[in-house]
């Protein structure tokens, strides 16, 4: 891909719209940004928005898993139209890849986002919510460049190991100048003063708490199941709040 890919001037009008592009980070896997992404999606399809879901995590993507999306395949007219969710327009990797892996590297995971990016017809959208790839390596500084219009939100909680990591990330952001919508504990399980303190350090909101949830796990793939979870209730309120 160079400088000149046409594909880069088509991916501006393919998400513009979206009145809201709502990107969950947290700079490290395995700290429930998956879950987090999608049940905000699926909270604000419930209360009546217009919503998309796009799984950037293209060596691992488990949004469909969470949602239960069966073995769609989208289906196309003047680009890839996404399949619908409950409610939720939803786009990743995995709806073409199925269960083969996709181990992706260097220059091919920049042409796998652009092309992704170029393709989708999300159509009128009150928010677009983009579970962002791990890490802070090439994948996620090809997601800052290609989404300009992102507001991150930034999942923590309180380890000392991914509060570590998520300061990286919010110091990132700030360097960038990206527009950070605030910071979430999540599966908290009382004292969250550590992660309010690197909120309030790097002067974004602490949106709230997410409990830890030990019937989360098996609420997984229902949809219906997901929305009586403390879970969702907290993101409902959070999605209230910030959309």
């Amino acid at each position: 891909m160079t400088s000149l890919d046409p594909r880069l001037s088509v991916i501006p009008a393919r998400l513009a719209g979206a009145k809201r592009i709502l990107a969950v980070t947290g700079g490290k896997g395995g700290i429930g940004k998956s879950v987090v992404a999608s049940v905000l999606a699926l909270s604000l399809a419930r209360e009546g928005r217009r919503v998309g879901l796009l799984d950037l995590d293209l060596t691992s993507p488990t949004d469909h898993v969470i949602l239960g999306l069966g073995r769609q395949f989208p289906t196309e007219e003047f680009g890839i139209e996404p399949p619908e969710v409950a409610g939720v327009r939803f786009m990743s990797v995995q709806l073409f890849a199925r269960e083969r892996p996709a181990p992706l590297r260097g220059p091919e995971i920049t042409d796998a986002f652009v092309e992704i990016l170029a393709v989708t017809n999300w159509g009128e959208l009150d928010a677009l919510v983009v579970d962002m790839p791990p890490g802070l390596g090439d994948a996620t500084l090809d997601a800052l460049r290609l989404l300009p219009r992102a507001e991150f939100l930034v999942v923590a909680n309180g380890s000392a190991v991914v509060l570590e990591t998520v300061r990286r990330m919010l110091r990132l952001l700030t360097e960038l100048r990206a527009k950070v919508a605030g910071v979430v504990d999540n599966m908290a399980r009382g004292d969250g003063d550590s992660v309010a303190a690197a909120a309030r350090e790097f002067r974004v909101p602490l949106l709230g708490s997410l409990p830890w949830d030990p019937q989360l796990e098996q609420a997984l793939g229902s949809p219906e199941r997901l929305a009586e979870t403390p879970l969702y209730r907290a993101l409902r309120d959070i999605g209230r709040a910030i959309v």
